[in-house]
């Protein structure tokens, strides 16, 4: 498992415009074969700022089932014109102690 982290900032004043979007659009990403749950935060700080968590099966499945299908397509055109920059995406791994 691997979990993906995209830390999102919004234009200000777009953020309950944004949260609908991804309402709109969360069905899109968590039905993708692979994808094993979806979450998204807001900052309490800085409220114009996201971070969508997407516990995936691999890397693989996140690039394969989703990025380079139409599905992508459907999700940046829903969220994405609230982005005020491009997101930060890394992928992460659980460390045992």
């Amino acid at each position: 498992m691997v979990l993906e982290v995209a830390l999102i900032d919004v234009v200000p004043g777009n953020e309950d415009a944004f949260a609908a979007a991804y309402a709109d659009g969360h069905k899109v990403l968590a039905d993708t074969p692979g994808c094993r749950s979806v979450r998204m935060t807001r900052g309490v700080e800085s409220p114009s700022r996201f971070v969508l968590l997407v516990e995936w099966d691999s890397v693989e499945a996140h690039e394969e089932n989703f990025r380079a299908t139409e599905r992508f397509v459907r999700w940046r055109e829903l969220i994405g014109p609230h982005f005020a920059a491009p997101p930060r995406v890394e992928h992460f791994v659980d460390v045992t102690a």
